[in-house]
């Protein structure tokens, strides 16, 4: 039995046993006892992932095509697939669980959010993502890449870019270069007003990412607080404990 390639779900197969391999031995970095993989598609990481002992295994796969191939192909996995999109469903686990996937890209940032709303239940996560995503996850202020995505992901998990993966290792292969990250969930969260403002500032500080703070944020604090010199600077050039301490001076 063949499956189809469907670039509407972004994606491609990844061939590379290697790159395969690697990832593999990154996921079992951190124990687990309950994993869920996104997008198996072709099943290159969950025929290793069904051999891992003792650990419950769930995939969620929005392909009816790929969801037959996988039942066909791995029938230890059977009733182990949840056929709906990643975006749409509930934790699929009481308790905690580890994430893994050769994500979809054209839902990548998606995917990453979703994981942040999960935090309490995912301590880790290992990932592939197109490689301008995966830089964006991991860069430090200061980088042209640093943005909303940096910043709110990394108040809650230590971002580690694992490695490059070429275009070469997929069928058919991307545009673009992917990259591997690992999130590990932080025990350290800086202290924030809320979740809610911290998200507000960030994204609001971002919005104009060329304008001084003073001006891009202007609507969130008061004319007192806008006077200090902090207010000078542009959004890209605070950490996350900065945004994280300037929320408790929020209107």
């Amino acid at each position: 039995m063949e499956y189809r390639l469907k670039k509407s779900l972004g994606q491609h197969f990844l061939k590379d046993e290697n790159i395969c391999k690697r990832i593999i031995d990154e996921l079992q970095q951190h124990k687990f006892s309950q994993l869920l993989e996104v997008g198996p598609g072709g099943g290159a990481l969950t025929k290793y992932l069904l051999k891992i002992p003792g650990i419950e295994f769930k995939a969620v796969e929005l392909d009816a095509e790929k969801v037959a191939f996988l039942e066909k192909t791995y029938p230890a996995i059977k009733d182990k697939i949840i056929h709906e999109s990643f975006l749409d469903i509930n934790p699929p686990f009481e308790g905690e669980f580890t994430l893994v996937g050769n994500f979809p890209y054209n839902i990548s940032t998606q995917i990453l959010f979703k994981v942040l709303e999960w935090k309490q239940q995912v301590p880790v996560s290992v990932g592939m993502f197109q490689k301008e995503v995966a830089q964006r996850a991991a860069s430090k202020e200061g980088s042209k890449v640093y943005g909303v995505l940096s910043v709110l992901v990394q108040a809650f998990y230590t971002v580690t870019y694992l490695f490059d993966v070429e275009p070469s290792s997929f069928t058919p292969p991307p545009k673009v270069m992917s990259g591997v990250i690992r999130l590990t969930r932080r025990q350290d969260v800086p202290e924030m007003k809320s979740e809610k403002a911290f998200f507000n500032l960030v994204k609001t500080a971002f919005n104009q990412r060329r304008k001084t703070l003073r001006n891009a944020v202007k609507s969130l604090f008061s004319a007192d607080e806008l006077k200090d010199e902090l207010f000078n600077k542009r959004a890209e050039v605070l950490s996350v404990e900065e945004f994280a301490a300037l929320t408790f001076r929020m209107a």
